[in-house]
């Protein structure tokens, strides 16, 4: 046995840091923006997907909450405008039943840009599609909406987890800890 520690073992190899991390954000902490961004773009979809004819409200309180959360994420500004843009689209197509479940690729592929992963992430995309074809045929019609939305929503954060893995394996040798451009 060496009795080395953990830490002195991992101390040549490089830390993978969150790209998002190394920017300057103009106003607000990260973690505080990152928490509230996705508290508000999940409940927001929710909202979103409580309304009806009889309940408008929901819908616009949700796609409003949707929107502000895409907004606030940390990330380049660029990509939460275009996030922002894109999502409340998504979520009001959702409304249409389980069958549209594998629109949920659309803030797959936001999620992934905002949070700078690299190209080769993307190929986690083909889980939400797949999985929101195949939830289709078990849920035909809309009171099913809830459960199949969790079980997209367990699919959705466990490709996020593996694209976050894959970007982690392209960690150049000498990891840079400069703040990149204010956003």
């Amino acid at each position: 046995m060496s009795g080395s520690s953990g830490a002195e073992a991992n101390a040549g190899q490089p830390r993978f840091v969150e790209p998002t991390r190394l920017l300057a954000l103009r106003w607000g902490h990260y973690e505080d923006r990152y928490v509230t961004g996705i508290i508000l773009i999940v409940s927001g979809t929710l909202a979103l997907q409580g309304g009806n004819i009889y309940a408008v409200s929901f819908i616009g309180q949700g796609f409003i909450a949707l929107t502000i959360g895409w907004a606030i994420l940390p990330a380049r500004g660029w990509r939460r405008v275009v996030s922002a843009a894109l999502a409340g689209g998504q979520a009001i197509v959702m409304l249409t039943g389980p069958q549209s479940l594998w629109t949920l690729a659309v803030p797959y592929i936001l999620w992934l840009c905002v949070r700078h992963r690299p190209l080769r992430s993307y190929i986690t995309v083909l889980f939400p599609v797949i999985s929101g074809v195949f939830i289709a045929r078990f849920f035909e019609e809309y009171d099913g909406m809830p459960v199949a939305l969790a079980i997209s929503l367990v699919v959705f954060v466990a490709s996020a987890l593996l694209a976050r893995l894959i970007a982690r394996q392209g960690v150049p040798k000498q990891a840079s800890s400069q703040p990149g451009p204010v956003v």
